[in-house]
């Protein structure tokens, strides 16, 4: 529970001195002293690791679980959903850390930290139907751990962790809004540290592009669920 809460402050202030005092970045005109940008980070941060620690593990959980595997009456299923609820849990812990910090740094009450759990929703969605995908994945081409590991890393730096989007030249705004986690990202920070709704529009094609993705990973695991054991 300790490194819950120790390991986020300390890249919250690695990334903060790299980004927010050696490179300047900003996400409003004024940002004194950088506090607006560092809670802006670490709100980045907690969203991008649910979905980091989920599809960092889903390649190795059927092959780590090989005992679970061999029983035929066990729900593999809920492997993935367990990982999820790990990682939201940390999430929580880390979230208890922010809430506190913006009420004491920033002007106003952010009323709409209610509607944190709908901009979260299309989180779980995603990272759930990526971790039926991978976990079955990884029983057959065991590579896809390295792959995911490099795409993970690319990811941390393609969906707006660091920088505001509006800062990124118009010709390559529309591909990186391609990436649902942007605008997974957005809404939580319009949620909690800026105190504004999300944009429906794009949560609304956010969560439902997620769902689909959801239930096409589920379909997939439950489909090739019957081989793990004999190729394990």
């Amino acid at each position: 529970m300790t490194w819950s809460f120790v390991t986020p402050l300390v890249m919250l202030g690695v990334y903060t001195f790299v980004f927010g005092i050696v490179f300047g970045a900003r996400w409003g005109a004024s940002d004194a002293g950088g506090v607006h940008f560092a809670l802006t980070l670490f709100c980045g941060l907690i969203v991008y690791r649910v979905f980091s620690d989920c599809i960092s593990q889903a390649p190795r959980l059927m092959v780590g679980h090989r005992n679970y595997v061999k029983k035929v009456i066990f729900p593999l299923e809920i492997l993935p959903v367990a990982a999820l609820g790990s990682a939201l849990i940390n999430a929580a812990m880390s979230f208890c850390i922010l809430v506190p910090l913006v009420l004491a740094f920033l002007p106003g009450w952010p009323v709409t930290i209610i509607f944190l759990p709908l901009a979260l929703l299309p989180l779980c969605c995603l990272s759930l139907g990526l971790s039926w995908f991978l976990s079955s994945l990884g029983v057959f081409v065991r590579d896809v751990t390295d792959i995911v590991a490099v795409l993970l890393q690319a990811l941390f730096f393609m969906s707006g962790v660091f920088f505001p989007i509006s800062r990124v030249p118009e010709k390559w705004q529309i591909i990186m809004k391609l990436n649902p986690l942007v605008h997974i990202l957005e809404a939580a920070r319009s949620t909690v540290v800026w105190g504004t709704l999300p944009d429906l529009r794009w949560w609304l094609a956010t969560t439902l592009l997620s769902f689909l993705v959801m239930q096409l990973g589920y379909a997939w695991f439950m489909k090739t669920r019957r081989a793990f054991a004999d190729v394990i």
